[in-house]
């Protein structure tokens, strides 16, 4: 190992599993909850300051929120994951040009995203979801969100390289200090400048850009293996494939996230007008919290599972999968609990409207049946990212909401009406779940019989 680098994170394939593992993943966790949070932060800011339909409104913005997602985490989970694995492997001139190959392609994607949707946004948000009424909302949302687009798209990558370079906890830190300045900005700009649910925008970017400054401040570090420098700038075809090769499923999964929300939208303004619209909105944000601990399980996972299959130590691999599966069964029980018999107490945070609230209530009970099972679910697609097989990750990334959800969710509305939209989310859970674990069986028996 070069001796003058202090942060080459061979403890990945040295330490207890169980402490690395929490190591990883208590940081991403909080960071992953805290996000959710500054996300409720802001929709009970629009559903208490500004009204019901901004926050129908901010409903609509949501496809373009996981479209825009699907783009940065091609980039910054297929990133992520090559240098993982390269640095099991020890290439550390590879790891540090996939970083610099990671940089270029979120500027131009970034960039491309912003000025395709800047032309056409009133009739795109008009099929995410939006209604005449809501529309002005959406616009005044989406207009400052996507002007400053790439700041987020570079801040999310590096983000999660960072991970992968030995840093958990600064990428925790920084993702903490977005939700405070963004909690401290939302009332300064709703309440005190009248700037309606444009602050929220402007306070999200103001957020990631101050991120986005810290973040690049420690990639400028001499003593980092992974840092800005000269030569590794320019894109090398081989790095771009692995990267987004393996970026393909999370890139798929947003995607299919973002049509998906699509539907729902239409479905919930067909049938429950703007009303079941904010109040998919609500139901959303909450599953989505516990959703996003999930989620920061699974990147404390990556860099661990990614560093011991390149190194191939297989016996700390499936610990750190099974321990995952674990932790996540938990999680995602919680919010079962909290859905059936406590759903009228989150919908309270977001609005005071009855109906809206009575919406969201129906809506909780029905959406988080199938809910314990999806975290599983969720690691074993990450865990198969995470170890290189894109071609699993992505069947199961996008099996969910190509082949269970969108039927369910032309079907069924047709002969239950809007509690057929709240089914197909729990219907489409429930079968994914199904198909992950004979995957994953088939995948350990491979392995197990090869060694």
């Amino acid at each position: 190992m070069p001796k003058k680098f202090k942060r080459v994170p061979t403890e990945l394939g040295e330490r207890p599993v169980g402490r690395l593992l929490w190591q990883y993943a208590l940081p991403a966790i909080i960071a992953m909850t805290a996000t959710s949070l500054y996300n409720i932060v802001d929709r009970a800011f629009i559903g208490h300051c500004v009204g019901k339909q901004a926050l129908a409104g901010l409903a609509a913005t949501f496809p373009f929120m996981n479209l825009g997602a699907a783009f940065g985490a091609m980039v910054g989970v297929g990133a992520s994951t090559v240098i993982s694995v390269r640095l099991g492997q020890k290439d550390y001139r590879t790891a540090q040009q996939v970083l610099g190959n990671s940089i270029v392609l979120n500027l131009i994607l970034g960039t491309l995203f912003s000025v395709v949707f800047l032309i056409w946004l009133d009739p795109v948000l008009l099929v995410f979801g939006a209604s005449e009424a809501t529309l002005p909302y959406a616009r005044e949302y989406m207009e400052i969100i996507l002007a400053f687009n790439v700041v987020v798209h570079s801040y999310l990558g590096l983000n999660n390289i960072m991970r992968a370079a030995g840093h958990p906890r600064t990428a925790m830190l920084c993702t903490l200090m977005t939700v405070v300045i963004n909690a401290v900005l939302d009332p300064l700009f709703i309440l005190v400048f009248d700037m309606g649910i444009r602050g929220v925008a402007v306070a999200t970017v103001i957020s990631q850009m101050a991120a986005l400054a810290v973040v690049s401040s420690l990639f400028c570090r001499k003593d980092e293996l992974l840092r800005f420098k000269r030569g590794i700038y320019g894109l090398r075809l081989d790095i771009v494939r692995q990267t987004l090769s393996i970026g393909m499923a999370p890139f798929l999964l947003n995607s299919c996230a973002c049509l998906v929300v699509l539907l729902i939208n239409q479905g919930m303004l067909r049938y429950g007008g703007d009303d079941a619209v904010g109040a998919y909105s609500i139901v959303n944000s909450v599953i989505f919290f516990f959703l996003m601990i999930v989620i920061g399980l699974n990147q404390g996972m990556q860099p661990i599972v990614g560093y011991n299959w390149g190194a191939r130590l297989d016996d700390r691999v499936w610990r750190c999968l099974w321990l995952t599966i674990a932790a996540a069964t938990g999680v995602t029980f919680m919010g079962f609990l909290v859905g059936e018999f406590v759903p009228r107490l989150p919908a309270l945070v977001f609005t005071t409207d009855e109906e809206v609230i009575r919406l969201a209530t129906r809506g909780f009970r029905l959406c988080v049946s199938i809910l314990p099972f999806v975290g599983a679910q969720m690691v074993i697609s990450n865990f198969f990212q995470s170890i290189g097989h894109a071609g699993k990750s992505i069947f199961l990334s996008v099996s969910r909401q190509m082949l269970f959800l969108i039927p369910g969710l032309i079907v069924l509305p047709r002969y239950l009406g809007l509690d057929g939209v709240w089914l197909s989310i729990p219907i489409a859970d429930l079968i994914s779940v199904f198909f992950a674990a004979g995957m994953l069986w088939w995948t350990v028996r491979k392995y197990a019989h090869n060694t």
